[in-house]
């Protein structure tokens, strides 16, 4: 489609005000992974791995495992990368309870302009680019965690990169709160046990939830063979029944709004410096401050993974603890702990000749 076709098609959708910002998705082209680019041994829990605002959610007990890498892909012109998982570990033996979701999570307060649970409600059109070792078929899912309500669509991958579209109704029943807590779920169903496949895929309308009606038992699941590979890149959710041309976002904007769930200081190199503002209130403990780039969604937990140290005057003592003594949405007050330090004295913290290290602020849904 040429340039001139993409802007006559979006005039004739939306008007001029709705140009820009039309997909609710974060981190659509999978730009931004704060936390790593690659994480292996997944399957025994849930949890954000890769790829900003990217969750994999894990039910049951499954031995199958997965690597989950963000990809630099150029055999998709438009995108530079991509969200791959690829099965390490099969598990043909599936429990009833067993699931497998790629999933990403949004909050009510973006979610407005579909008017769900009034009169006025609007279709969700859902796209994104996929493709995999050999065809398969997955389930597409839109949750609503306000009202236990869903619907979901198969759809289908080839080896090939393919764009599927998926266009949901409206429903009128249930309103997205208008707060930042959980609204709704997108979510891909790549591998599922019979709680969730026993039932028909509900797939016409909104529904209250009845789990065995979520996925398909015709669907193929992830874990089948150490072969399996799944990508994915161009996630897109917007108003209505047309999907428009994907909503390309700076990687700035990207990793804004990426940090208002994850703030990830990363100090890079070799005794790169982590905080630069700080006082030893104790003779074995050091106050560190953080302010954050952008304000959170809600006052973060912390992780800290790699080793660091307490600058104290010229002398380097090794952290052996840290946690969160205080946090908000705008900063955070470190308790980093250390033996042999003066109280009263100013300190830095910097890694302790370990580039990965890193010090992670969590506001995620």
């Amino acid at each position: 489609m040429s340039r001139q076709s993409e802007l006559a098609e979006l005039s004739r959708v939306y008007d001029s005000s709705a140009l820009s910002n039309r997909n609710v998705i974060i981190n659509g082209a999978m730009k931004v992974a704060q936390r790593a680019t690659s994480s292996t041994g997944i399957g025994a829990s849930s949890g954000y791995f890769t790829v900003d605002r990217y969750k994999l959610q894990i039910g049951d007990t499954s031995a199958g495992r997965l690597t989950m890498t963000q990809e630099a892909i150029t055999d998709l012109p438009g995108f530079a990368n991509c969200a791959k998982l690829a099965c390490t570990t099969a598990d043909t033996s599936i429990a009833a309870g067993e699931l497998l979701l790629f999933r990403q999570i949004l909050e009510g307060q973006d979610l407005q302009q579909f008017a769900k649970g009034t009169s006025d409600a609007k279709e969700f059109t859902v796209s994104f680019y996929v493709k995999g070792n050999a065809s398969a078929t997955y389930v597409c899912e839109l949750f609503d965690g306000d009202n236990s309500r869903q619907i979901s669509k198969t759809f289908s991958v080839t080896t090939s990169w393919t764009r599927v579209v998926l266009t949901f109704p409206a429903d009128t029943t249930g309103a997205f709160a208008d707060d930042n807590g959980i609204s709704l779920y997108l979510q891909i169903w790549l591998h599922g046990g019979s709680n969730f496949t026993s039932g028909t895929l509900n797939s016409t309308s909104w529904a209250s939830n009845t789990n065995a009606n979520r996925a398909s038992s015709s669907a193929t699941s992830f874990f089948d063979s150490t072969d399996r590979t799944f990508f994915i890149t161009g996630v897109q959710i917007e108003v209505g029944s047309e999907a428009t041309p994907f909503e390309h976002r700076s990687f700035g904007d990207e990793l804004a709004r990426c940090q208002r769930y994850t703030f990830v200081h990363e100090t890079g190199v070799a005794y790169g410096w982590s905080a630069l503002s700080g006082y030893c209130n104790t003779t074995s403990n050091a106050l560190a401050f953080y302010q954050f780039p952008v304000k959170m969604r809600v006052a973060p937990s912390l992780t800290v993974s790699g080793n660091f140290q307490i600058l104290d005057g010229f002398t380097s003592y090794s952290v052996t603890s840290n946690t969160l003594g205080m946090g908000t949405v705008f900063n955070a007050r470190v308790d980093v702990g250390a033996s042999g330090l003066t109280a009263g004295r100013h300190i830095a913290t910097r890694n302790n000749n370990d580039a990965d290290a890193k010090v992670i602020f969590d506001a995620e849904l």
